[in-house]
Order: structure tokens, then C-alpha cells, then sequence
């Protein structure tokens, strides 16, 4: 396994459509282990393919929930509800701001064997599968900031404030 460079707003290669994974590789399997190594050393819930400089449609999600979870070719396939919230991307470090998304979602996808499979997710395992697909199309989560974009000591701040109380 290896940490891997992560691209960052600017790179052109985060604005591209990811093509899909037609079978498993070696090669894909040590992106995705790779790509996991990469997310936890940058203490990330989520990383996509093109986040590391691969345009391949292939996602890792962790959001403790005592869950890994691979998504290859995801297609979110149904929507409900909405949350508002922060949320930040190892793609554009030291920012975050506030963003709208479904509270549920469907998602059909592939797993590291290439069996398909349909998953339900809620809450902020739902804000990170709606966030990482978005990275397959070429999209940033700052296209869909409520205002403007802050830096992340404000967030520390915030939370030190709350601590206190």
C-alpha cells in the first residue's frame, strides 16, 4: 500500500468525467487499498479515483460506522429528504462551508469482486456517497456552498466555543 499525492482545486483532472471500471484488476485492487491508505492518513471519510489522479469511477467511504465501503460505477438511484451542513474535501484543504444534501439515498455500485449490489444510506454516510459522486462528474462541493467558503480554524473555533458550554 501507498499514500498517494492528492490533487487539489485547480488540478484540471478533478473537472473530468470518470470513465467506468469494466473488470477488477490488480492494478484496481491496489488503487483501492491505496486509496484508503491516502484518506486515513488525511484523516478523510471519503476519497474518490480522480482525487488521486485516476479517472476511474471508484469510491472508499469511512464514516465509523465499523464499515469499509467500496463503490465502483455508483449510481445514486434514489433521493429523499435533505440535510444541511458543514463539509469539507481533502481537495481543497483547509475549507469547508455549509451544503445541502439528501438525508437517504440509493446507490447501486460494484464491490472489490464486481458483484452488484444496492445500498441505503442515511445521515453522513449519505453526504459523503452524494459528496464522492459528485467527484466522478467533474464536480467540487463548492459548487454548492450556502455562502461563502470559510477556514477551518472558524470550525475549530465554533467547536471549542461549544465545548466550553
Amino acid at each position: 500500500m501507498a499514500i498517494r499525492n492528492i490533487r487539489t482545486i485547480g488540478d484540471e483532472i478533478l473537472t473530468k468525467n470518470c470513465k467506468p471500471v469494466k473488470q477488477m484488476t490488480p492494478r484496481i485492487a491496489q488503487l483501492i487499498d491505496d486509496m484508503f491508505e491516502t484518506m486515513y492518513g488525511q484523516n478523510g471519510a471519503g476519497l474518490a479515483a480522480p482525487q488521486v489522479g485516476i479517472l476511474k469511477q471508484i469510491v472508499v467511504i469511512d464514516v465509523d460506522d465499523g464499515n469499509q465501503y467500496i463503490l465502483i460505477n455508483p449510481q445514486i438511484i434514489a433521493r429523499e429528504g435533505s440535510q444541511t451542513g458543514n463539509e469539507g474535501c481533502l481537495s481543497v484543504p483547509g475549507k469547508f462551508g455549509v451544503v445541502t444534501r439528501p438525508e437517504k439515498v440509493t446507490v447501486q455500485a460494484l464491490n472489490e469482486k464486481m458483484e452488484e449490489f444496492t445500498l441505503d444510506a442515511e445521515g453522513l454516510l449519505a453526504r459523503c456517497i452524494c459528496h464522492e459522486v459528485d467527484h466522478l462528474q467533474g464536480r467540487l462541493y463548492v459548487s454548492l456552498v450556502e455562502g461563502e467558503l470559510r477556514d477551518n480554524s472558524e470550525l475549530e473555533d465554533e467547536e471549542g466555543e461549544e465545548e466550553e458550554k
